[in-house]
């Protein structure tokens, strides 16, 4: 593949790979299959089948951890290398909530069987949280118990647009050491959210829809992105259920963002060394670190296989990948969304499966697996994929800001149209 823009450094540039950009991708499918099958052992293990949960490490937690390095990885390149923040925000709305709508969906049907979640608000507050998906940095629970991750997706995606318009997007190594550096002086002095009430949720989510009207039409753009920017960052530091873990998640993603970087040429890795060292250290003195998951052996346990196994991806990216697990990163966010409220439904069904026969939770595990699996391809199939597409043609229209968009960023050896798709995967 060509180069997209002018290379200011060429020296500094890294040869374009033989491999197809296709082929290259797959990796992060691959890294996502992963993520999306421990997310969901974690859930299953404790109530189907509780002699083979680890203890060691934390399933769940090393399933986000690596789909936060994989977005920090893939998302600020993909929104450089389009360098069009309309269309990378449609891309991300199209992507994102038909999915995320139909659990919603799914699960206040389901409610007049299986109540929601205690941690809803019953008011307006959830409306408007769920409508950002800023759920967790807001003190509120999600209808689903794996939506508070999109939180700090969302969160990283409003940061990364403010940084791209004021042009400060080259600096990841030291969004990634600043935002370690937050985490571990969170822990020290913050325990819980510092500002509580509904009102933060009802404000963000005034903010955010009027936002995203100007980044999609291009008026006030700058000013719409920077505001969302800093009230993202804000929320996740005094009004999120965790300060510490919300600042370390950041970190993690802009290490992700920073090792991009030193790939390309454009910085090295002593920041990304120094962020995982802070990152690592974040729940050791925390004075809200009460859980099994935090404890320091196995926070660090957890962390470092997150970054084994992304790091082994990476250097395993030229090779032919299994074609299941590349299959089950297509399938990871319907997976993801869909797999919990599936869980909670066959164990109301079929009883405490922790106290049948080991035969009979072997049996139930599988079949569970098996048609959350089906569910998760239908859904990519008939839901996702259609308006993946549709947002494709949607952001291909132009509109009255386009022409006050930054201009792509050099790439060498993918396409833009290879990372917008690995992003829309993502």
């Amino acid at each position: 593949m060509g180069t997209l823009g002018r290379v200011s450094n060429p020296a500094a540039v890294p040869l374009p790979s033989r491999t197809a950009p296709g082929a290259r991708l797959a990796w992060l499918d691959a890294l996502r299959g992963l993520g999306a099958v421990a997310v969901l052992l974690e859930h299953l293990l404790p109530w189907f089948l509780p002699v083979l949960r680890p203890y060691w490490f934390n399933l769940g937690m090393y399933g986000v951890m690596v789909f936060f390095l994989v977005s920090g990885y893939i998302i600020p390149v993909s929104l450089e290398s389009r360098g069009d923040v309309r269309a990378f925000w449609i891309g991300r709305a199209f992507r994102l909530y038909p999915i995320y709508l139909v659990v919603v969906a799914l699960v206040l049907v389901m409610g007049f069987w299986l109540p929601v979640r205690e941690q809803v608000p019953r008011d307006l507050s959830a409306v408007a949280g769920h409508v950002t998906m800023l759920l967790d940095v807001v003190h509120m629970g999600g209808v689903t118990d794996t939506m508070w991750t999109l939180s700090y997706e969302m969160v990283f995606y409003l940061l990364v647009t403010a940084l791209f318009v004021r042009g400060l997007h080259r600096g990841s190594g030291v969004l990634a050491v600043g935002f370690g550096v937050v985490a571990v002086v969170a822990g020290l002095v913050l325990y819980g959210p510092s500002v509580t009430g509904s009102w933060p949720a009802h404000v963000s989510g005034a903010l955010f829809c009027v936002g995203m009207v100007c980044l999609i039409s291009g008026r006030f753009r700058t000013l719409a992105a920077c505001v969302l920017g800093v009230m993202a960052v804000v929320l996740t530091v005094f009004a999120g259920f965790t300060p510490w873990m919300g600042a370390a998640i950041l970190a993690v993603m802009f290490i992700g963002t920073a090792i991009r970087r030193w790939e390309q040429g454009e910085g090295g890795l002593l920041p990304v060394l120094v962020a995982t060292v802070l990152v690592a250290l974040a729940p050791v003195w925390s004075i809200q670190a009460d859980w099994w998951w935090a404890e320091p052996g196995v926070w660090l346990t957890t962390t470092a296989l997150a970054g084994a196994t992304f790091a082994g991806a990476m250097a395993l990216r030229e090779r032919r990948l299994p074609r299941f697990l590349v299959w089950l990163g297509l399938v990871s966010y319907s997976l993801y969304l869909l797999h919990h409220p599936l869980l909670k439904l066959v164990f109301a069904v079929v009883g405490d499966v922790r106290f049948m026969p080991l035969a009979t939770q072997v049996t139930l595990s599988a079949a569970v697996v098996a048609v959350t699996l089906g569910l998760s391809w239908l859904s990519h199939r008939y839901v996702e994929l259609p308006m993946q597409r549709l947002g494709r043609r949607l952001a291909q229209r132009p509109s009255a800001g386009d022409s006050a968009a930054p201009g792509p960023s050099s790439e060498v050896g993918v396409s833009a149209e290879s990372l917008s798709r690995s992003a829309s995967a993502g």
